[in-house]
């Protein structure tokens, strides 16, 4: 007969870990990315509006699971770089962003520096180590999700 063993618990907090590792990871790609002029978030946001543009501001909020604010203070400094612009929408109070000829140029060139950093956290972790790490996070998102929305609704 076995005898059942007790789960050991995560030690220290789980949040501090992950800020430490995304405090790495973030350096690994900001330092290739910064070889092309941009910052991660900012190659993110080219890659959305290219890939879902045009678009309302509040749906890339939300197709990026970010705040409308913070997507209006990561926007400028595209807008202002000639990267994306903001059109008339369907109505006078709506706007769309898309990205400009310029943007496409831009993104194109960032996404071989984000390939050079992806190709290489691979071989610094394994890939084995990297994909169990995406489908681990996917996991933990999804898990999390309805207490979010349970949080937002209790908000309002």
């Amino acid at each position: 007969m076995q005898a059942e063993t007790t789960p050991v618990l995560p030690q220290g907090c789980t949040n501090f870990k992950l800020r430490q590792l995304m405090r790495r990871v973030a350096h690994h790609y900001d330092a290739e990315m910064a070889r092309c002029g941009l910052k991660t978030t900012q190659y993110s946001l080219l890659s959305h509006v290219l890939k879902l543009g045009p678009i309302r501001p509040g749906d890339l909020a939300a197709a990026m699971k970010m705040d409308a604010s913070t997507l209006t203070r990561n926007l400028r400094p595209l807008v202002d770089a000639g990267w994306v612009a903001l059109a008339p929408g369907a109505d006078a109070r709506s706007r769309l962003v898309h990205i400009t000829d310029a943007g496409r140029d831009k993104r194109a060139e960032a996404q071989r520096c984000w390939k050079v950093a992806q190709l290489s956290l691979n071989d610094a972790l394994g890939v084995e180590r990297v994909s169990a790490l995406h489908t681990l996070v996917d996991d933990a998102l999804a898990l999390l999700a309805p207490a979010q929305e349970a949080e937002r609704d209790d908000a309002a």
